[in-house]
């Protein structure tokens, strides 16, 4: 029997992709999985994460799908959500994964909502949706971890060219200081891994 563990990362960021991973291995593996010790991956430190990462691809078939901050932007000017955008992502992954069985860290305020959506879409799929799934199966603690390692890469990338953009977070002052910066010397021509159609940006372009 086939499990598959479903996270994300990046979702409530203003710059950069939103990462979502499936993380699919044997029933008789999930040992493996469970012997690395995870959890969430915002319990783990950046560099532990990157050594998890490796050894989960190693036990297990990852799938990720990066959505990029255009591919948002334009999914939201056409009325789909956030929540509807990750769908996208999450359909993709069972599809190519077809497991048995699917946990997955719960981005609808009512999982069994979610659960009855998944199952309708892919039956005989058996779909677990919890919130804080990530800190209760090992499975998608994994799936966590090589979404974060994935969506810090794509960030690290962006600081090649763009230094100061902090975590990309709009919690974090030096996301908020980045962005009025940018905004103001080039309104009409901003970099594409920022995320227009975010509160946070269309104030500061207002």
């Amino acid at each position: 029997m086939k499990l598959l563990g479903i996270d994300e990362a990046g979702r409530g960021s203003v710059l950069g992709p939103l990462v979502v991973c499936g993380v699919a291995v044997e029933e008789d593996r999930i040992k493996y999985l469970e012997r690395l010790g995870l959890k969430d991956s915002k319990k783990v430190s950046p560099k532990k994460r990157v050594s998890l990462s490796r050894k989960i691809k190693r036990i297990a078939q990852c799938h990720t799908v990066h959505i990029t901050a255009q591919d948002i932007d334009n999914l939201r000017a056409r009325n789909v959500n956030l929540n509807e955008i990750e769908k996208l992502a999450i359909n993709r992954i069972i599809a190519e994964s077809t497991p048995d069985t699917c946990f997955i860290d719960s981005m609808d305020v009512k999982p069994e909502r979610l659960t009855n959506e998944l199952e309708t879409m892919h039956p005989p799929l058996r779909v677990v949706a919890e919130h804080k799934a990530d800190d209760r199966y090992p499975i998608v603690s994994a799936a966590s971890i090589v979404a974060k390692v994935e969506r810090d890469r794509a960030i690290q990338i962006i600081k090649k060219t763009y230094e100061n953009v902090g975590s990309g977070y709009p919690s974090d002052p030096r996301t908020i200081e980045f962005l009025k910066i940018i905004t103001k010397e080039s309104p009409e021509e901003l970099p594409d891994f920022i995320r227009r159609s975010w509160a946070t940006v269309e104030k500061m372009q207002g």
